[in-house]
């Protein structure tokens, strides 16, 4: 099979056309996001195609099960909706959980306070309280719980949630602070117990916790929001010696994803001591990896490498956005513009300034989950569902942009692209879908495919170029010939 590399994050438009080979006719559907104002469209429009690529779809040819895709519910997303009107509130919700939105599969949550909040805060805040006695989420009881429990109620098919910690209690640090530092030793047992109590309390809740991750970006962030450093040798002693085995003595069925920080020369690092240790590997559902190594590369080799290590395990991509960013409000065109920049334009360090140069918003995510897929990740989760037309609230205004963002002081709602490009790939291939083959003669399209349980098969074309691409697409004997947009993402659906 034919590697090809990927750009995007944008939904491609597709105009049908009549194939002049000799095949059956495909019978298709076609979805396009285009920079010339598609929006998910259905395009039904034939014609005959002139030289056109081939792509041909090889469902023998299997690889991964695909988990989900969607975003996190955190307290800023939660608290602007509390501050919308019902009509607008639940017409956000029903566009990302409902049949006729995005029908998220896979979201994520914060375990305690993290930057997209509106305060620092923890379950746990009793200075010495060991054995958690005092323990509470009720800090989540106001946005986070029920927009969880309304987004349930909206989706028919259900989603899996992951929660992933920023940082333990200050008391548990050696810092005594929410930025930085390391978890005290004397309390590896006693952060462990804080997991144990967090997902039972959220299952009183009637809210079932999927997976965790043991900590978000260990590596830390610059010490600018809350965060908690490990090793890769020390994030082992505590799955193996203390987190692994409580849950699996108090019985929580959850799944444990280690790492949880960026692809690249850091991820190879970290999986060869995590995924080296038998002990551990035991206790880890897979790896946990985020976006922000790079504007353009989705660092294949780093994932293909961490699934060599354990093929039995799985790789899952649990955080992503445009950051360093404000939201341009109701201005589709900027985010097909090469305009975008993120931390590392400013602060990265002189050697890897290359990785982050300028980029087209949509064109990112669409690359990078099209990439991502090629290189086994099974599941794809974008950070805040919602973000006000500053980039917050953030209480370290670390602002950054959505894929929906609202007004709450005149109670108006922005779909921006991005949702769009989420939606490509989150509405189509469902839960259980398997990664199947393709060949493609013209490296200027990323493709993926994926047949989904009900054996549909699902396209995705991604045409960065200004040039429309005339292709030829072949399944078994029958083939379509179809028109790419220029600047467009494109998805196709190919019934059972």
């Amino acid at each position: 099979m034919k590697s090809i590399r990927y750009t995007s994050s944008i939904l491609l438009g597709m105009i049908l056309l009549g194939c002049t080979t000799n095949q059956n006719q495909l019978a298709v559907d076609a979805y396009e996001t285009s920079a010339n104002g598609n929006k998910l469209t259905k395009i039904r429009t034939i014609e005959n195609a002139t030289d056109p690529v081939s792509i041909v779809i090889r469902p023998e040819e299997t690889f991964q099960t695909i988990t989900g895709f969607g975003g996190a519910f955190t307290e800023s997303s939660a608290y602007l909706l509390n501050q919308l009107s019902p009509e607008n509130r639940n017409q956000i919700l029903d566009a990302y959980f409902g049949n006729e939105g995005a029908r998220y599969s896979l979201t994520r949550t914060h375990i305690n306070s993290c930057d997209f909040s509106l305060t620092n805060y923890s379950y746990a805040p009793i200075e010495g309280d060991t054995e958690l006695e005092n323990f509470s989420i009720d800090e989540d009881r106001e946005d986070i719980i029920p927009m969880i429990k309304a987004a349930m109620a909206i989706s028919s098919e259900g989603f899996k949630i992951i929660a992933s910690p920023w940082t333990a209690p200050p008391w548990m640090k050696d810092n005594n602070a929410w930025k930085g530092g390391k978890l005290l030793p004397e309390y590896y047992d006693t952060w462990a117990l804080f997991f144990s109590k967090y997902l039972n309390a959220y299952k009183e809740e009637g809210i079932d916790i999927w997976a965790i991750t043991v900590e978000n970006e260990p590596h830390g962030n610059g010490e600018n929001w809350e965060s908690m450093h490990y090793t890769p040798e020390e994030m082992n002693v505590f799955i193996k010696n203390h987190l692994g085995p409580k849950l699996r003595k108090d019985g929580h069925q959850v799944n444990i994803l280690g790492y949880d920080q960026n692809k690249g020369r850091e991820l190879t690092e970290w999986v060869e001591v995590m995924l080296g240790d038998k002990e551990v590997v035991d206790y880890l559902y897979g790896t946990a990896v985020h976006w922000y190594t790079g504007t353009v590369d989705w660092f294949p080799e780093s994932l293909n490498y961490t699934h060599e290590l354990a093929p039995e395990k799985h790789i899952i991509h649990t955080e992503a956005c445009v950051d360093a960013e404000v939201p341009h409000w109701k201005e589709d065109e900027w985010y097909w513009r090469k305009e975008a920049t993120d931390w590392g334009y400013d602060w990265a360090p002189e050697e890897d300034k290359p990785d982050h140069p300028k980029y087209v918003p949509v064109y990112r995510y669409a690359r990078d989950i099209v990439g991502s897929l090629n290189s086994w990740v099974e599941g794809w989760v974008d950070w805040n569902m919602v973000l006000d037309t500053q980039g917050g609230p953030n209480w370290a205004n670390n602002w950054c942009v959505a894929p929906v963002i609202v007004d709450p002081e005149n109670d108006e709602v922005y779909f921006t692209p991005i949702y769009y490009i989420m939606s490509h790939f989150s509405k189509f291939i469902r839960p259980g879908a398997v990664r199947i083959g393709f060949e493609v003669e013209d490296e200027e399209l990323m493709v993926t495919a994926a047949q989904n349980a009900d054996g549909s098969v699902i396209v995705i074309l991604l045409n960065m170029t200004e040039n429309a691409k005339s292709v030829e697409l072949k399944l078994e004997d029958n083939s379509t010939a179809i028109i790419v947009s220029p600047q467009a993402l494109q998805t196709i659906v190919i019934p059972a």
